[in-house]
């Protein structure tokens, strides 16, 4: 029996890094004039000056100008390092740049990567007061950032790593098991939706035996607690249906005893009915002056 032939697995980028002059790299496409106005290019102006270039820039060789490389991720990296005068950059060169879309090249770090970037700087021996105040944040807020992907399985980071992810959606996938946080992921992906309300809404649909011990209570008293619901709302109903009923029969009801009571009066005006009733059936004379009184 012939053994099926193994394919080889393309690599979409050389196995090692390079460094580039900043002033070979071209830009995919411009940034916009108000960019650097913005808070996160300020952080990674600020980061990139006290820690460095953590995260390479991924570049691909250009087509016309062999001397020159096409820059398709790290854009804001890039002209932070020239207003900062650095001459050279760390590269990745990508062998395809099919798998990029160049407009969505230019944006900020994702949530994923910047975790990366702080872990790296860490591990280097930059404390986190010192990166704290080059990212202009709070020394607690490093720490979360520190935690970022705790609970969160390979497979998922790797996902979402360039995606633009809330950081406060990883609590939420952290409160599924391993194989849900891969099923929520790849929905997110396909549907282009990361926001924090979606992420709670599939996290409200995941069955009890897909979530962490710590959050199978909590499923167990809200799914508790709606059953309890569902059961006020059906008995809601039917006194609601009993109360119909009862509105519809009021008036014909009403008018019939009406009636009566008018009948009963008349007869309990005869003398010889009272005398009868009295002798012989004194039970009856007493409820009927009784509806009569009503």
């Amino acid at each position: 029996m012939t053994q099926p032939s193994q394919k080889q697995v393309h690599l979409g980028f050389e196995n090692h890094t390079i460094k580039i002059p900043v002033d070979r790299l071209i830009y995919s496409q411009p940034l916009a004039p108000t960019i650097k106005n913005g808070t996160k290019y300020q952080q990674i102006k600020i980061s990139i000056k006290a820690i460095g270039l953590v995260e390479p820039l991924v570049v691909i060789q250009h087509p016309e100008h062999k001397d020159k490389f096409l820059l398709l991720d790290g854009h804001l990296r890039a002209e932070a390092m020239k207003d900062l005068n650095i001459q050279e950059a760390t590269c990745l060169i990508s062998k395809d740049d099919e798998g990029y879309t160049y407009n969505k090249s230019v944006n900020r770090l994702s949530s994923i990567q910047e975790h990366r970037m702080i872990v790296q700087a860490h591990e280097n021996g930059v404390d986190a007061k010192t990166l704290a105040a080059a990212l202009g944040i709070s020394v607690d807020a490093i720490r979360e950032r520190f935690r970022l992907l705790n609970g969160i399985c390979d497979e998922v980071a790797t996902l979402l790593a360039d995606k633009p992810v809330p950081k406060r959606v990883f609590p939420v996938l952290k409160c599924m098991k391993a194989f849900r946080q891969i099923d929520v992921a790849n929905i997110m992906i396909n549907l282009n939706n990361y926001s924090l309300k979606f992420a709670m809404a599939m996290l409200h649909a995941t069955p009890p035996d897909q979530l962490v011990e710590s959050n199978k209570l909590k499923a167990a008293k809200n799914s508790s607690a709606l059953e309890s619901l569902q059961q006020l709302e059906k008995e809601l109903a039917l006194v609601q249906a009993d109360t119909k009923l009862l509105e519809e029969s009021y008036g014909p009801d009403n008018l019939q005893l009406t009636i009566i009571k008018t009948h009963i009066k008349t007869i309990l005006n005869n003398a010889r009915v009272i005398n009868w009733l009295s002798k012989s059936n004194k039970e009856y004379l007493e409820q009927l002056q009784l509806i009569a009184e009503m």
